[in-house]
Order: structure tokens, then C-alpha cells, then sequence
């Protein structure tokens, strides 16, 4: 929802469409990076049947590493943040000092951005190209895994979100001003 969505917020929407296609790349890589001998033996044992019981640990550690990549990534391309210290800037003489700083330390992140996903992009591709023409019957097992490794990191912040709002709820309802001060903890860091 986060790169289709009509949102009116500060980043451009061609890099937010440009990270939902790199989170695509970075799941379908780590988890080609988690298939090994077991795999390949147990794919050969069920006569190429997809087993998700046994693909679900490989599934799950390839989405948290592929989350962070992302997040990493993340951090360097998009721009709400500065647009909305400019915003929040009271005094009105230090604006173009403020807005030329921010400028440029934007521009190095962009670069930075650019250049490093250039360099990753080209990593995973020569990965999966060379993985998939070496086991080209793991392919459809690869992708089934990648589409789950997907909907898995499209589905579990909504899970994420809710469980700062559990501990706020029981400290509003228990009148306990530490489990809220927690869910507010858990809120910045968590989610």
C-alpha cells in the first residue's frame, strides 16, 4: 500500500514503486541463498512435491534478513523526514541556511542510495541467474517460496503494529502508567 497507494506524503512515489521491486529482489535472492544440500535432497526425496512445513524456518529467515536490507535501503531513499523538519522550522531567517543543509546532506543520501542499490541489484542478479541455471528444477520451488517470503513481510507489520497497542490498552484499562510508557517504547521501535 505503501509504494501504489494515493498517500500525500514527501517521497517520491518512482523510488517508493522502485523499493517495493527491490524488496521483490531481495526476497527472491536470500531465499535462493537458503536453499543447500538438504533442500535440494529433500526436493529430490518428494519428487518435486512443495513441502511448506519444511520450507516455512527457510522462508521466515530469509524474510527478516530481506526486512533488513530493505530497511537499510529505506533509510537512504526516502525524503518525508526532511521535508517535514523544513515544515517544522519556526524561525523564518535561518530557512534557506536550514533548507540548503538539508538539501545536500539529501542529495549525498540519494546518491548513496543509487549507488548501492545499483551494486546490490547487480549481485542479486548475477546470483539467480547463475543459481537458477544450476538447478533449474528448484526454479518453480524458488518462486513459490519467494511469493510467500513476500505476502509473509507485506502481512506481518499490520501483526507488528498491534502489539504496541496491546500494552497500551491494558495500561489504560489497568490504570498501569508503566505499560504504557512501554507501548510508547515499543511504538518508536518497534514498528
Amino acid at each position: 500500500m505503501f509504494s501504489f497507494g494515493p498517500y500525500n506524503d514527501y517521497n517520491s512515489r518512482i523510488i517508493k514503486i522502485f523499493l517495493f521491486f527491490f524488496s521483490f529482489s531481495s526476497d527472491l535472492t536470500i531465499n535462493a541463498l537458503f536453499f543447500n544440500d538438504d533442500t535440494m535432497h529433500k526436493i529430490y526425496k518428494d519428487r518435486g512435491k512443495f513441502d511448506l512445513l519444511f520450507q516455512i524456518p527457510q522462508i521466515l529467515y530469509s524474510t527478516l534478513i530481506s526486512k533488513l536490507i530493505d530497511s537499510l535501503i529505506k533509510n537512504l531513499a526516502l525524503s518525508q523526514d526532511y521535508m517535514i523538519q523544513l515544515k517544522q522550522e519556526k524561525e523564518k531567517c535561518g530557512l534557506n541556511e536550514k533548507y540548503t543543509k538539508i538539501l545536500k546532506v539529501f542529495r549525498i543520501k540519494i546518491i548513496c542510495f543509487f549507488v548501492c542499490s545499483f551494486i546490490i541489484l547487480m549481485s542479486f542478479w548475477y546470483y539467480i541467474t547463475c543459481f537458477c541455471g544450476i538447478y533449474a528444477n528448484t526454479q518453480i520451488h524458488l518462486i513459490k517460496d519467494c511469493i510467500i517470503s513476500l505476502i509473509t513481510s507485506l502481512v506481518y507489520p499490520f501483526g507488528i503494529s498491534l502489539i504496541p497497542d496491546l500494552f497500551r490498552i491494558s495500561g489504560i484499562r489497568m490504570n498501569k502508567p508503566y505499560l504504557y510508557k512501554f507501548s510508547s517504547f515499543l511504538e518508536n521501535y518497534l514498528v
